[in-house]
């Protein structure tokens, strides 16, 4: 069977499965969407949101990219964040990296790359900062999957800090900006136990005045 073929016909299946288990589910879905989770992860493959955390269509607002970052100039993820926060008022933001990334990898190979080289910056500052830590451990996959875990904890941060989240906690909606990192080895999600639920939380360096 032709590899388009064969993705459309396991679209109709899908579709038949979800509708016989929940008839009319793409009816009401089509109608509006009330997810309570933003989730901004790494644009690999092997991490499939929905799947990975058993959620439907609708239930989970997704961004993804290379490394799951949160830059100030990506108006494209910030446009998500603010749509997601403002118009749909999710009530959680789960920034979830994965073990093995290729993109927190390459960020400490040091190895040309092109385009991709600006992107990843920002993953090579956290390395940088962090350098004791991580030479103090195995090169290669230990030190890799480590950075993976610090570069999580950097974009919540980095999600705590844009004026969109903290506009929304000066209206007293309620929003928790977490970190989880997935397991492709396992397909565990660990939670990195770091979370902003408040301004107070904020430094004072990165609160936006009201």
């Amino acid at each position: 069977m032709d590899t388009l073929r064969e993705l459309l016909e396991n679209n109709r299946r899908w579709a038949e499965a979800i509708e016989q288990a929940r008839p009319g589910f793409f009816e009401a879905l089509a109608h509006q969407q009330t997810p309570k989770y933003l989730w901004i992860g790494c644009a690999d493959s092997r991490v499939p949101a929905n799947e990975i955390v058993g959620l439907l269509p609708g239930e989970l607002f997704v961004h993804r990219n290379v490394a799951n970052l949160v830059l100030a100039g990506d108006l494209n993820c910030l446009s998500v964040l603010q749509y997601a926060v403002e118009v749909l008022r999710v009530e959680h933001v789960i920034v979830c990296g994965h073990y093995g990334c290729g993109g927190v990898g390459a960020a400490l190979a040091n190895t040309p790359l092109g385009l991709i080289e600006h992107w990843i910056r920002p993953i090579k500052d956290v390395a940088h900062r962090h350098r004791r830590e991580l030479h103090a451990l195995a090169d290669g996959r230990p030190r890799v999957d480590r950075l993976c875990e610090l570069n999580v904890i950097e974009q919540v941060s980095s999600v705590a800090h844009t004026n969109i989240v903290q506009d929304a906690w000066r209206r007293g909606q309620p929003l928790t900006v977490r970190g989880w990192i997935y397991g492709v080895e396992n397909g565990l999600i660990k939670d990195l136990n770091v979370q902003v639920a408040s301004l107070e939380q904020v430094p004072d360096a990165y609160r936006v005045d009201a």
